[in-house]
């Protein structure tokens, strides 16, 4: 069974399997640069779509540049039902920084960098990265916005916010996702995974797997030998089981680990087990 198994959810009036992939893995170590072998890199976002997974979620941060243009190497012209969900609002000035840029004129290049890489005329989902201190939030979202308005976005959604700018954010324009860290070692988000269940928006967790700390913990491991499975594909079971809007993004420059990732989606956990986590 492939990320049908876990069943559908909406984005907006777009609706996909509940268990996507974050595509940023493929790029170079860090997030930086091409991959050391493309060939594997294009094969690995090729067999998730074998496998039903038919939402990606990338940024032109990643590479920078880079992730956006092997998913257009390995896919377009797109099946039919694949969504693409990119982000803007970031800047990689080096490999280790993440710089935020939340100035309208740059979001307004971003996009348009962002569809032209992509080969796209319109983004299906577009999240404004993160808040940028120095830009006033509703001027940012705003921006985005007008870009939706114009045909350029289809639908808007927002990464590393809070509730209160959720709120903020949804008096402006409507919101079809939110993508913060979460993961069973981080639930710094629970009220922001709260508010998109009670709003029937799509929570996107980064870092499902807490880059692999989640794995090591306890009864993680426990309950991967009790089942017989992974400590990912537990991670992933519980991340499932925890809200209806939750929407999964492993991500993997490994095929191996992407066919271990995606079997998650037929994984259920006894409400016991769910408990202990």
């Amino acid at each position: 069974m492939g990320a049908e198994a876990a069943g559908r959810i909406a984005l907006g009036d777009l609706e996909v399997n509940r268990l996507g992939l974050g595509a940023m893995r493929v790029c170079g170590p860090d997030v930086w640069g091409a991959p050391k072998d493309r060939a594997n890199a294009l094969q690995v976002l090729r067999r998730a779509v074998e496998l039903g997974v038919n939402f990606f979620d990338t940024a032109d941060s990643y590479g920078p540049e880079v992730d956006e243009t092997l998913i257009a190497e390995a896919l377009h012209p797109y099946p039919e039902g694949f969504v693409i969900g990119t982000k803007g609002g970031l800047l990689r000035p080096s490999r280790h920084a993440w710089d935020p840029d939340g100035r309208p004129e740059h979001l307004r290049r971003a996009l348009e960098g962002s569809l032209k890489r992509l080969k796209l005329e319109r983004i299906d989902l577009y999240q404004f990265h993160a808040p940028d201190p120095k830009v006033p939030f509703a001027e940012s979202v705003g921006c985005l916005a007008a870009l939706q308005r114009a045909g350029k976005i289809r639908h808007l959604g927002l990464s590393n916010v809070s509730v209160r700018q959720l709120e903020q954010a949804r008096r402006i324009a409507p919101i079809v996702s939110v993508q913060n860290a979460y993961n069973l070692g981080d639930r710094s988000s629970e009220g922001v995974l709260k508010a998109c269940g009670k709003l029937g928006i799509a929570f996107l967790p980064w870092y499902p797997l807490g880059a692999g700390r989640s794995l090591s913990l306890a009864r993680v491991k426990q309950l991967a030998d009790k089942h017989r499975v992974s400590a990912a594909q537990v991670a992933i079971a519980w991340l499932l089981a925890r809200s209806p809007v939750m929407l999964p993004i492993p991500g993997t420059g490994s095929i191996a680990h992407l066919e271990e990732n995606v079997a998650a989606a037929a994984l259920k956990l006894p409400d016991a087990d769910l408990a202990a986590l």
